[in-house]
């Protein structure tokens, strides 16, 4: 029989709090990026024209042709990013959960912006659960366009035990 642990907090988790990974640079947008995505996502309705429709979109505050807030410039990479060795400050723990997640978005994305992505592990809290020690890590990703603007933060909580 094993001891329960005292803690599932890594050092490697200590050292990276707060500290922003490396940066992830999106493609440039295309207009044919934004209607695919949209027709995806409102199959099998017509999406709104704001996504797929120029003359219209240049009648609306917007100017011109945004992206739905769920639009990811990542989403098909040529080339996949290596995973983290050595646990990427998720904690100790065998088992390891989706806690769910929340977005904040900021400006819309548009044709011709270029997203840059950051994370960093933001926080995490212990406490005694039903299956024993449980750990909450809070990671932050952050996109911002070419202007600097912020477009979307997400906090993702990833339960371990």
């Amino acid at each position: 029989m094993s001891e329960a642990a005292d803690t599932l907090v890594t050092q490697e988790m200590i050292d990276r709090k707060g500290i922003w990974g490396g940066e992830r640079t999106s493609p440039p947008i295309s207009e044919s990026d934004i209607r695919k995505w949209a027709i995806a996502t409102y199959w099998p309705e017509t999406p709104p024209k704001i996504y797929w429709d120029a003359d219209y979109a240049k009648s609306t505050k917007y100017g011109g042709i945004i992206a739905p807030a769920d639009f990811n410039p990542f989403a098909w990479p040529v080339e996949r990013p290596a995973r983290p060795q050595g646990g990427g400050g998720r904690g100790g723990g065998r088992t390891g959960l989706n806690g769910g997640q929340t977005d904040t978005y900021g400006v819309p994305m548009r044709p011709g912006d270029v997203i840059t992505s950051r994370t960093r592990l933001k926080d995490w809290n212990e406490r005694q659960g039903r299956m024993g020690l449980t750990l909450y890590t809070y990671t932050e990703t952050e996109w911002r366009n070419q202007g600097d603007e912020l477009v979307r933060t997400r906090i993702s909580i990833g339960v371990r035990y």
